[in-house]
């Protein structure tokens, strides 16, 4: 009986084992930050982790990183599709001094990372506030990227840099004070597409507000571009590479003050086309300029006024 008991006793040992090394290792659909924790908790609601570089290796795939109070809470690399929730710009964020603060690289073609409720601030080195190589699709809301301004790279709030066909949503954010690159950068990579939408968003005082080059489709709406020293939207196209941009109820103004050629609304390039409708385009350095054969489309109901000049549209397109 001794020996039978010991041998049952030493099967629950091994067991349980296993049981706790599973455990240990398991990842969860929902981790948690706070300006208080350690990266050795589990990052559980009440043993949470310091930073978001640590609790993404215990964040399962579409899972959640939530922050409980504020921090600093460290960059981050994102390899898989996820969701971090700041839970609010106050609570803080990321300092990305002379670094990328957020850089997105996932495989799958149909992989979705969610960034909300989250500041991000350069301090005036930051490389790139969010740098995306590849994935799905990116959704940005309230999410405010500040003061990135390294002078090598040229560094953008948010450079989307897709290396296959992408997307883009952002919605209630504000980026301002980026005087390096700028604001926003659509740049898709040799093999790239990108499709973009933008609501509800600012682009205060950075040096270009949004600059969408070749084998891009942009919409812009309920937005306000202000203050860029130097232009405030750019579509740059080529004789093969088009950039498509819709423009609808937005503010373009004052754009351009440290630039005399740049312009709140600027098209470059043959496949270049810029669509406008209901904007109020106003105290820029140029309100409207095409160059190269590029095109500005307007729909006959914006506002172009009190511009050093105010350009005139390519053509005009009939309301139906």
């Amino acid at each position: 009986m001794n020996r039978k008991r010991a041998a049952i006793l030493r099967a629950f040992l091994v067991l349980g084992t296993l049981m706790f090394s599973a455990g240990a290792f398991a990842q969860a659909t929902r981790t948690w930050v706070s300006g208080v924790g350690d990266d050795v908790n589990p990052c559980s609601r009440t043993a949470p982790c310091k930073t978001f570089n640590g609790a993404i290796s215990k964040t399962a795939a579409n899972g959640t990183i939530n922050v409980l109070d504020p921090g600093g809470f460290g960059t981050l690399t994102i390899t898989k599709p996820i969701t971090i929730d700041g839970g609010g710009i106050a609570k803080g964020g990321i300092v990305s001094a002379s670094f990328n603060g957020i850089v997105i690289n996932t495989p799958g073609a149909n992989d979705v990372v969610r960034i909300t409720n989250l500041a991000i601030w350069g301090s005036g080195t930051g490389f790139n506030g969010i740098k995306f190589l590849d994935g799905g699709i990116l959704f940005l809301d309230n999410v405010r990227i500040s003061d990135v301004r390294a002078a090598s790279p040229n560094g953008y709030a948010l450079a989307f840099t897709p290396s296959g066909s992408s997307q883009l949503i952002v919605t209630n954010s504000t980026f301002d004070d980026n005087t390096t690159g700028g604001a926003i950068l659509v740049s898709p990579g040799a093999g790239g597409e990108a499709l973009v939408s933008i609501d509800n968003t600012r682009l205060l005082g950075n040096t270009n507000g949004l600059r969408a080059n070749g084998r891009t489709v942009v919409s812009m709406r309920n937005s306000v571009v202000s203050g860029n020293l130097s232009s405030g939207v750019l579509a740059i196209g080529s004789s093969t590479q088009y950039s498509s941009m819709t423009l609808d109820r937005c503010m373009i103004t004052n754009n351009g003050a440290a630039n005399a050629s740049a312009a709140g609304v600027y098209a470059n390039g043959e496949l270049a086309v810029i669509r406008l409708s209901n904007n109020v385009i106003t105290g820029n350095a140029y309100g409207i300029r095409a160059v190269f054969d590029s095109k500005v489309r307007s729909f006959g109901n914006n506002v172009l006024e009190d511009n050093a000049i105010d350009g005139t549209p390519t053509s005009t397109a009939f309301l139906r």
